[in-house]
């Protein structure tokens, strides 16, 4: 039984048209993935899909029935729900009353049935401001299925999953198609296309570029996704796909002195404890160095601590020999650390001011007249050029933030770090977050030359494989304490760094 036909659909934004006359089939029963590059109209479709916009043309149905909802309100009822990539939830309430907002009926039992079914059970009595964003994303999606909807559709759910998350969500959707439920799953992550899906769909430019595809091998669709043979991506990153053998970096003696040093950190947690606790870490100039662990172990107060959005209550934190430990942003950023924070909605960039705007944040200053106004037309200008470098697709250097895609977003604030001049260190949270095969083939390679120009780099991921392939050594943050630093390039380094990850030792 066909869950969703789509025909046609087409929307446009003025001359941009993200999305060009696409069809698409979901069958009752399965996992049905949608992949593309960064702007290729797959949140858009979802959008549409979800009720939030109104297509320019071409027709949807649902279980054999016409469905064009006007607003989300209407696809609720017609039984979709949607989980987007950026949160829903009201921060300053606890996870039982943004819950309660539901209204739904036996909400207990309700819960109850997610936990013993899916494994998805939520901390109730807590504020969601308060949470990591991976247990965030796991209430988004209990806040989805207790609608007990036909069809769900889950944008990019898994960027801020921890590996056990990640498996916990692939085999609830699992679940929820063999129960006879459709699920339409947007993911940039090929790993996750061959354990989950049965049909694939490739959109590039808004438009169709594979469509009902059940080879799902990378060498299928990464092509058709970027354009490009899967063999043209660098080692790096081919590694982390698994399409060929991760090309070692040459060891290198990191015998300078410490660019970052991290001393006796800690920061204590609300009601007693630590969220990281007597953290010492030095980086060296050229050294990349990975922080892995499943989310909420210390990492994210970690970047907040070198950010300056918090202060520790005990250690240093040293640049190039200068004490940073109470400097503000500003003088963060006017030193040469670079960072990229986890939450790019939130903290990375202003969604209502215009790209230009945000990818000069730190450095408005170069661009005042009379001390006081913008110079609008020379950082648009100057803009124009970044934009291109790191191919950020967007209408053009005036648009809105919030008009581009979230790993457009990303790219964005990736660039604007790394343009800092100097950028003595980059400390970069998920960098790779949200963004499609080809964009993270670019981003790993711009991390790299940061380094190999001199920079310390600091990369916080939940991607084991990335960190291996990318970093000199890897750390990792386990209830607020870091490891001993583990040789990326040592044998073995995997398995350890996973035991590690759990809270084993061996």
């Amino acid at each position: 039984m066909i869950a969703l036909e789509i025909a046609g659909l087409s929307k446009t934004y003025g001359s941009v048209r993200a999305l060009d006359g696409v069809d698409l089939t979901v069958e009752a029963g399965t996992v049905h993935c949608v992949l593309g590059e960064n702007g290729a109209g797959k949140s858009t479709l979802c959008h549409a899909v979800g009720g939030s916009l109104t297509p320019s043309a071409g027709s949807m149905s649902l279980f054999g029935t016409r469905y064009a909802p006007r607003r989300p309100k209407e696809a609720i009822a017609a039984g979709v729900a949607m989980v987007h990539q950026h949160f829903s939830l009201v921060s300053t309430l606890t996870v039982a009353e943004n819950l309660r907002l539901l209204r739904v009926g036996g909400l207990a039992a309700r819960l109850e049935r997610l936990a013993d079914r899916y494994g998805l059970a939520v901390p109730l009595d807590e504020t969601v401001g308060d949470l990591p964003l991976g247990v965030r994303q796991r209430v988004e999606i209990v806040k989805a299925l207790l609608r007990e909807p036909r069809l769900l559709v889950l944008d990019e759910p898994t960027g801020v999953l921890g590996p056990a998350e990640v498996d916990a969500l692939l085999t609830t959707c699992r679940r929820i198609a063999d129960d006879g439920g459709a699920v339409v799953l947007v993911t940039h992550k090929l790993g996750e296309v061959a354990r989950v899906a049965d049909v694939a769909t490739v959109l590039r430019g808004g438009k169709v570029a594979g469509s009902g595809l059940t080879d799902l091998s990378a060498d299928n669709l990464i092509p058709l996704m970027i354009g490009r043979p899967a063999d043209d991506l660098a080692p790096v990153l081919a590694g982390t796909l698994g399409l060929s053998e991760v090309v070692v970096r040459d060891e290198r003696a990191i015998d300078q002195a410490p660019v970052l040093s991290l001393r006796d950190i800690s920061v204590t947690r609300p009601g007693g404890g630590y969220l990281l606790e007597n953290v010492d870490l030095d980086i060296a100039p050229g050294e990349i160095v990975g922080v892995a662990g499943v989310e909420g172990n210390g990492q994210t107060e970690l970047i907040h601590v070198l950010s300056g959005a918090l202060v520790p209550d005990a250690g240093t934190v040293e640049l190039a020999g200068e004490d940073l430990t109470r400097a503000t942003p500003a003088r963060r950023t006017a030193a040469g650390l670079g960072v990229v924070p986890e939450d790019r909605h939130h903290e990375g960039c202003v969604p209502e001011l215009d790209v230009a705007t945000n990818l000069y944040l730190g450095r408005l200053g170069e661009y005042r007249r009379f001390h006081v106004l913008l110079d609008k037309k020379a950082m648009r200008s100057a803009a124009t050029a970044v934009i291109e470098k790191h191919g950020i697709s967007a209408p053009g250097p005036a648009a809105p933030m919030s008009a581009l895609s979230g790993g457009n977003q990303q790219k964005v604030v990736l660039a604007r770090e790394l343009a800092l001049d100097p950028l003595v260190c980059l400390a970069a949270a998920q960098p790779t977050r949200g963004l499609d095969v080809g964009a993270v083939d670019a981003v790993l390679g711009r991390i790299r030359a940061a380094a190999a120009a001199g920079a310390a780099v600091l990369v916080v991921s939940s991607e084991l494989g990335e960190l291996l392939a990318l970093c000199d050594r890897v750390v990792v943050a386990y209830r607020g304490k870091l490891s001993e630093a583990i040789v990326a390039a040592a044998p073995g380094a995997h398995d350890k760094i996973a035991h590690l990850m759990i809270g084993a030792t061996a």
